[in-house]
């Protein structure tokens, strides 16, 4: 277990140095927050320890249609359709302030699980061509997420998750720096409770 939790660790490494250097903008109740430029846009790194079982974990991303109850600014989303134990696909919703219009996103999830239940990953990839677009809203085209998460120790999670998007049209600087360092701190405050519930 620990092998295999070193070989997700050391490419989830790669995989950030590749994204540019990180800087951390934001360090409290554990969580630490990280940005870096990207192609065009900006990534975002999320490293905690928090309390929690992988199984609780998993439950809690699943349940969709619980989003707007702790993912920022997610105004509504759900489960378009399953496609196995290790994919789903779903919708997602995202509320901008006034006069900025929605983005809304259709995106395909992907479970991979360690045999001996030491790690858990899953990635999160906007896909085109599922659902028509929505009158009113920005379709983001280009997103990906991923969530690398492995048992500590007994009852506490290591989470590394790392997000970029192009969310298309014109943001202005204010909104954009909410998105990028409040929106991933309030998000895994609220994460951290619901497994907290769990466990």
């Amino acid at each position: 277990m620990k092998i295999f939790a070193a070989l997700f660790f050391l490419f989830a490494s790669v995989t950030m140095q590749a994204q540019g250097n990180w800087k951390l903008t934001r360090d409290k109740e554990g969580i630490r927050v990280y940005e870096s430029d990207g192609s065009g846009f900006r990534n975002i790194k999320v490293e905690c320890t928090l309390a929690g079982t992988l199984a609780g974990f998993e439950n809690t991303l699943r349940n969709v249609g619980n989003f707007h109850n702790w993912v920022y600014a997610n105004k509504t989303a759900g489960i378009i359709r399953g496609a196995g134990a290790d994919e789903y696909y779903y919708y997602s919703e995202t509320a901008l302030p006034w006069p900025l219009q929605n983005r809304d996103a259709v995106i395909r999830a992907r479970v991979e699980r360690d045999p001996k239940g030491g790690w858990l990953r899953l990635t999160e990839v906007s896909q085109d061509g599922i659902l028509p677009a929505k009158s009113g809203k920005v379709r983001i085209e280009r997103s990906s997420i991923s969530w690398l998460v492995t048992q500590a120790d007994p009852g506490r999670l290591h989470i590394v998750y790392i997000f970029q998007a192009d969310p298309g049209g014109s943001i202005p600087p204010v909104v954009a720096n909410a998105f990028a360092d409040k929106g991933p701190y309030e998000s895994f405050r609220k994460l951290a409770l619901l497994l907290k519930e769990k466990f």
